[in-house]
């Protein structure tokens, strides 16, 4: 059998299919689904010396340059398998890359694919890769889905080894609330692999095929959340250890040694998190294997992402910086160049200074000097006596702020401590949420995690278009004194305005108007700094955006008045 090349692997990256010259003996999910069996799926199918499934429509013959619907243009197959092909194309009315399902209209599981499509379309959940078009025509059904670039996905990040504990958390994290969302919809995947899990280029993990990955394959189970829950068990385990939690090989990892059973990731390799490592156990639990130590197994999506929320936060690892070497002074540089070494062993006179400059050259160099002195510290000064008398300025300059009324006056300085936040959830002044299941990545430290706003057509201001505004309420677990929040936002430009009001509840049943007003900001920047000019005392404290920027449209959602929290520290 041909080796994988480089080329297929990046195409098969979006395809949501393994790439044609994908190993004929990979085990995948419904393997998972169905007692872990072998995959049986011949990949090599692919009209050339293959042959196709008993009793299944052959695959239209299409070729590159071909265009459904007089707008979507066939570029290169990356897929032939099982009646069906998928292809990476180009979308000539919106100008952007797609990728392409195809099958005959006839096929047993035309119709399947469709619904599954759509299901999957309305779900419009960014974490996962969105279906755009799903269509009958002219005796084809086709599946039109984004197309990402700048995405790679997880078979390939393991090529280069296990992934660091804080991305492993992040990614079950991510891949689990995800998950969890669609089977509330009635959504399940029953085919998640290491070619199904996307990392974009911003850190956020993606999830392509819900749905329609199963429905062309024709891979059902009676129990999908127990399906989908170990899928995601034994990504996690291949992601900790670099090797698939089965004796099967599979995606280019090696299987378990035979024999020898489901072992714990923390027993497969050396220095794995102990925490992620039960976590894997526990969502691997089936068919004999037992969960790690004492805790119950997770069986559903929910289960492992309410696991997952009691387990210690993760932190990203410390940036370790590198001091630069010693400064050597040379020979040259010493003075000596063209000297003769002294001995061993010998005194050596002290240098001579070299005599001053008297030359009428030196007298000027020295005025020179003296007048630059001078002025240095005339401007030294100035600068010195301006911040003096400026000192409560604003330290970002792309921002306004607003004190609040009811807090006049200042007290006398205090030291400044931050505050730990508890725990936070989405304030809905009217309408619907944003995204409620990403409020933890505004406090995790890590810049590259967020949550978001929708894009609105309409702004800057939301109110009264939309609604009154949109925001989080942080839980600092007691009473704290605030004085400051720093707010790093994913979007600048003009117009975002946030305000902090400190509140008795989290709910979101608890009127604006019955809030304290805290203090108000609007920043032309990516950082917003609202100062509380006499410190308060509160355990909520809500965030609350009424004006966005206008942003480009990204892999998340289109262009449009948008905003986005990457990092937020309360201080007291």
């Amino acid at each position: 059998m041909a080796e994988r090349s480089t080329a297929a692997v990046d195409v098969a990256a979006n395809s949501g299919d393994e790439p044609l010259t994908a190993q004929a003996d990979e085990s995948t999910a419904d393997g998972v689904a169905q007692n872990r069996e072998r995959d049986t799926e011949n990949d090599e199918a692919q009209g050339s010396g293959g042959t196709e499934s008993p009793g299944k429509a052959s695959p239209p013959e299409l070729h590159s340059g071909h265009k459904l619907a007089k707008r979507y243009r066939l570029e290169e197959c990356v897929t032939r398998l099982d009646g069906f092909s998928s292809w990476r194309a180009v979308d000539e009315k919106l100008r952007r890359a797609v990728g392409v399902h195809i099958l005959p209209a006839e096929h047993s599981r035309a119709r399947s694919v469709l619904a599954a499509a759509r299901s999957s379309a309305l779900l419009g959940d960014p974490r996962f890769v969105q279906v755009l078009d799903a269509v009958e025509e002219n005796d084809l059904v086709y599946v039109v889905h984004e197309w990402l670039p700048d995405a790679t996905e997880l078979t390939a990040l393991l090529a280069a080894g296990p992934l660091e504990a804080h991305d492993a958390y992040q990614m079950v994290s991510q891949i689990s609330s995800a998950m969890a969302a669609a089977h509330r919809e009635g959504l399940a995947h029953l085919r998640l692999t290491p070619g199904t899990i996307l990392r974009s280029s911003s850190g956020q993990w993606r999830v392509r095929g819900l749905a329609v990955n199963a429905a062309l394959r024709g891979i059902t189970s009676d129990t999908p959340q127990r399906t989908d829950t170990e899928a995601i068990g034994a990504l996690l385990y291949a992601a900790l250890t670099q090797r698939w939690p089965y004796e099967n090989d599979a995606y280019g990892l090696s299987g378990l040694p035979k024999g020898v059973g489901l072992i714990p990731p923390d027993q497969v390799r050396a220095g794995v998190h102990r925490g992620l490592s039960e976590l894997a156990m526990r969502a691997l639990a089936n068919d004999g294997a037992t969960a790690s130590r004492h805790e119950s197994a997770c069986t559903t999506p929910e289960e492992l992402v309410k696991a997952i929320g009691e387990m210690p936060r993760i932190r990203p690892p410390e940036p370790v910086f590198t001091a630069p070497p010693d400064y050597q002074r040379t020979t040259y540089q010493q003075g000596s160049y063209g000297r003769q070494a002294p001995h061993p062993g010998a005194t050596q006179p002290l240098p001579t200074p070299p005599p001053p400059l008297q030359s009428r050259t030196g007298k000027a160099l020295k005025w020179a000097v003296s007048a630059l002195l001078i002025a240095a510290l005339g401007l030294g000064s100035w600068q010195l006596a301006d911040a003096l008398m400026d000192g409560g300025g604003s330290e970002d300059t792309h921002q306004t702020q607003t004190p609040d009324d009811n807090h006049k006056g200042t007290d006398k300085a205090k030291p400044v401590t931050a505050l730990k936040i508890q725990g936070a959830e989405e304030y809905v002044a009217k309408g619907s949420a944003q995204h409620p299941g990403d409020v933890g990545n505004t406090y995790d430290s890590d810049s590259s995690t967020y949550w978001r706003t929708a894009s609105y057509k309409d702004g800057p201001d939301m109110n009264p278009a939309y609604k009154p505004g949109v925001g989080i309420v942080y839980d600092f677990g007691s009473a704290k004194e605030v004085s400051a929040a720093s707010i790093g936002l994913l979007f600048g430009g003009d117009h975002t305005t946030v305000t902090l009001y400190s509140t008795d509840s989290p709910s979101s049943s608890v009127p604006l108007t019955s809030m304290t007003k805290l203090g108000t900001v609007t920043t032309t920047g990516t950082t917003a700094k609202v100062t509380v000019s006499k410190p308060v005392k509160s355990r909520y404290v809500l965030v609350w955006f009424t004006a966005l920027p206008y942003a480009a449209g990204d892999s998340f959602s289109d262009a449009g008045y948008k905003q986005a929290i990457t990092d937020l520290k309360f201080t007291g």
